[in-house]
């Protein structure tokens, strides 16, 4: 069985283009409300890209280019991309406990990233626990949950120290034999970013990115006002907000228990999955929005939190720079951290806003 790659999402964020945040005092560039657009079936979801400046048609055919490069670079799975490839992180895993391999610089940083949220998060997010997505594929049409033998025998594979790797030489070794990376939970973000240095180096200032549900919204709105981003409800279908927040070039990245499942015997079992135990994450969170500079920073901090719960996942992001979350509980409460208390608007009377009491 191939390891899952990078997955269909549940569409957590809805951008609103009507343009109702806040004012903004910066010159604006000369902009169409009718933006140019492409969308196309990549990665397993939806991507749509949008450039809003004038005559920056032309751009849109290398960011195409640029995503379908990279993602073939990542997926290992044939059902997400439709095409027989060997990808660089396959070509990796399948040299596990036998030799490094050499990868290109874009694969390279990719995985550097994966392991730095590794060691932040003390291994509750890790980047070698493609042997256990493999296992349960959740999000694939033959998931399934696995006899308790099958975890025990593919937890001792999953630890991010027997990673090695070699930065003079651009090589990555796994250790062990059977080691698989998974990047899945970070590869969109790492996209969504390097198709924002290809906007810039082209003098794009105004653009929209979804990445399947990684979204990006780059300058303000063609009215000169901030974005209006809506906060998907993780209860219900895509498209119901909980909120909404308004955002100028910032990455807006959502995962929820409900994005994608297994039933089984009548219970659900989600796709965040715990590479202690083997099992999803339990804890009291439902999903968690990540409001970042950048998009790969908002994936994996957002799979880091899952593994916390709400109270230490809001200890834990408030220690990094530039970056804030939206939690939204089991319970339909809804925690935010200190620089969205001002930004973030309650639009659902189902939710209500809550805070940790002081410890």
């Amino acid at each position: 069985m191939k390891r899952k790659g990078i997955l269909p999402a549940l569409l957590m964020i809805m951008v609103l283009l009507a343009g109702c945040g806040k004012d903004t005092e910066t010159v604006k560039p000369e902009l169409t409300t009718n933006p140019y657009k492409k969308t196309e079936f990549l990665m397993g979801t939806i991507v749509t890209v949008k450039v809003y400046d004038t005559e920056k048609e032309a751009v849109l055919e290398p960011v195409l280019d640029r995503i379908k490069t990279l993602a073939d670079q990542i997926t290992v799975s044939e059902e997400e991309s439709g095409l027989n490839i060997e990808s660089e992180i396959k070509k990796v895993n399948d040299k596990a406990g036998i030799e490094p391999v050499k990868v290109s610089e874009d694969i390279y940083k990719l995985i550097d990233a994966g392991m730095e949220y590794s060691i932040k998060s003390n291994g509750s997010y890790d980047v070698s626990i493609g042997p256990l997505t493999s296992l349960w594929h959740i999000g694939y049409d033959d998931a399934r949950k696995p006899a308790q033998s099958e975890i025990d025998a593919v937890l001792p594979l999953i630890d991010y120290e027997q990673v090695e790797l070699n930065k003079k030489e651009q090589t990555v070794f796994l250790q062990k034999k059977d080691m698989e990376l998974d990047l899945g939970s970070i590869a969109k973000g790492f996209i969504a970013d390097e198709v924002v240095d290809i906007l810039k180096e082209n003098n794009v200032t105004t653009a929209i990115i979804d990445l399947g549900g990684n979204i990006i919204v780059m300058g303000n709105h063609p009215s000169g006002k901030e974005w209006t981003v809506g906060i998907q409800n993780p209860f219900s279908s895509r498209g119901e907000t909980i909120g909404k927040i308004s955002e100028s070039n910032q990455s807006i990245v959502t995962s929820g228990i409900y994005e994608r499942f297994l039933e089984v015997d009548g219970e659900t079992y989600h796709h965040l999955l715990n590479p202690e135990d083997g099992y999803p994450f339990h804890n009291d969170i439902a999903g968690v929005s990540i409001v970042s500079d950048k998009s790969i920073d908002g994936d994996g901090l957002s799979t880091s939190i899952f593994s916390k719960g709400i109270e230490d996942g809001i200890k834990f992001i408030e220690q990094f720079k530039g970056a804030e979350a939206i939690f939204v509980s089991q319970d339909k409460k809804v925690y935010i951290t200190s620089g969205l208390k001002e930004t973030f608007e309650l639009t659902n009377d189902e939710f209500k806003i809550a805070k940790i009491a002081p410890s």
